[in-house]
C-alpha cells in the first residue's frame, strides 16, 4: 500500500502515560509525511469509540494514540467495516501495538503505518460485556498482574512496572478450578493462569504463548497454565521463552471459536490489559472481523 492519499483522524488519549508529549510528537510526523489529518482528544471512557463511530466514514484511516483500551475502543467499533485502523503505542502495556510490531518510536511508528499494509485480523468478543480484544483475555496470573499494579508505579515505571507484578504474582502460586467448555468439549482441571489468546506472541516476541497460535486463523487459543510449585511456574516460563511446547501436564491447550469459562473460586478477567468483569463468561471469535494497517514487511 502507497501513502495514504487521503485525510487521518487521529484519536488520542490524554489520560494515557505522556499522552499530551506523544500527541504532539504524531501531529509533527503527520504533518512532516504531508498527511490531511484531523485530531481528537478522548474526555471520557467510551469516547473513542463515539468518534470513531460517527466520523470514521469521512477518513482514509483511523489512527489511536493512547494505551491497548482506547485502542480497542476504536477496532471494537469499527469491526466489520471497511475502515482502516493503526494502533499508535502511546501507553504502558501496548499489547496490541507490541503485537503488531509497530514501531516504539510515534516519530518512526506513523510513516511506517503510513507506508504500510493491510492485515485482516480475527478478534474476540464477550458478549456479557459487549466489548472486543486483540490480544487475549484471562483469568489468574493476568488479571492479578494488572490489578495489583498500582497506577502511580505504573506511571513511573512503564511496562516494567507489568513485568515486575507478574514475577510476584506467578511464584505466588493461587490455584483455581477452572471449567471451560471449548466448541462442545468440556475441560476440567486446577490452573493459576488461563488465557484465550488471538496473538501468540508477548512483548516484542520475548514470549511465545503456544504452539501454532495466529491472528487470522478464524481460531482463538485457549491456554491453561498449572503450576504446583514454583519450579513448575519457573519451568513452563522457560518455555514460553525457549517456544518448547512438547507435551507437559501443566501446560494444556486447545483452539476453538466458543469457550464458556467458570472458575470456582470465581475470578477477575482481563481482556487487552482492562479488568471487566468476574467469572463466569463467555468467549467467542469474529473471523478476520478487523482491518488494520501494519509495518510493510521486507
Amino acid at each position: 500500500m502507497e501513502l495514504l492519499i487521503g485525510p487521518i483522524l487521529l484519536i488520542t488519549n490524554p489520560a494515557a502515560r505522556r499522552g499530551r508529549l506523544l500527541e504532539q510528537r504524531a501531529r509533527d510526523a503527520l504533518r512532516a509525511a504531508g498527511a490531511e489529518h484531523d485530531v481528537v482528544v478522548t474526555t471520557h471512557q467510551g469516547h473513542a469509540a463515539i468518534v470513531a463511530t460517527e466520523r470514521a466514514k469521512d477518513f482514509a484511516a483511523v489512527f489511536t494514540l493512547g494505551g491497548d483500551g482506547t485502542a480497542m475502543e476504536v477496532i471494537g467499533a469499527l469491526a466489520n467495516t471497511e475502515t482502516l485502523v493503526g494502533v499508535l503505542p502511546g501507553g504502558t502495556g501496548n499489547l496490541v501495538a507490541r503485537a503488531l510490531r509497530t514501531p516504539r518510536r510515534i516519530e518512526n511508528a506513523v510513516p511506517a503505518l503510513l507506508h504500510g499494509e493491510l492485515a485482516r485480523v480475527d478478534l474476540g468478543y464477550i458478549p456479557e460485556c459487549k466489548r472486543h480484544f486483540a490480544f487475549s483475555t484471562g483469568v489468574g496470573v493476568d488479571a492479578r498482574m494488572i490489578d495489583e499494579t498500582h497506577p502511580e508505579t505504573k506511571r513511573r515505571f512503564g511496562i516494567g512496572a507489568y513485568v515486575h507484578t507478574g514475577v510476584k504474582v506467578g511464584l505466588n502460586r493461587r490455584a483455581f478450578r477452572a471449567r471451560v467448555e471449548v466448541d462442545g468439549e468440556v475441560i476440567e482441571r486446577e490452573a493459576t493462569s488461563l488465557m484465550v489468546a488471538n496473538f501468540g506472541t508477548v512483548l516484542d516476541r520475548l514470549f511465545v504463548l503456544g504452539p501454532g497460535i495466529r491472528q487470522d486463523d478464524g481460531l482463538l487459543d485457549l491456554c491453561i497454565f498449572s503450576p504446583r510449585h514454583a519450579a513448575d511456574a519457573v519451568r513452563i516460563s522457560w518455555r514460553l521463552f525457549t517456544r518448547t511446547f512438547r507435551s507437559d501436564d501443566v501446560m494444556l491447550y486447545r483452539s476453538g471459536r466458543e469457550f464458556r469459562i467458570d472458575c470456582d473460586p470465581p475470578q477477575l478477567y482481563q481482556a487487552d490489559g482492562e479488568l471487566l468483569g468476574t467469572t463466569p463468561y463467555t468467549v467467542r471469535v469474529e473471523p478476520l472481523a478487523a482491518r488494520l494497517l501494519v509495518v510493510k514487511r521486507d
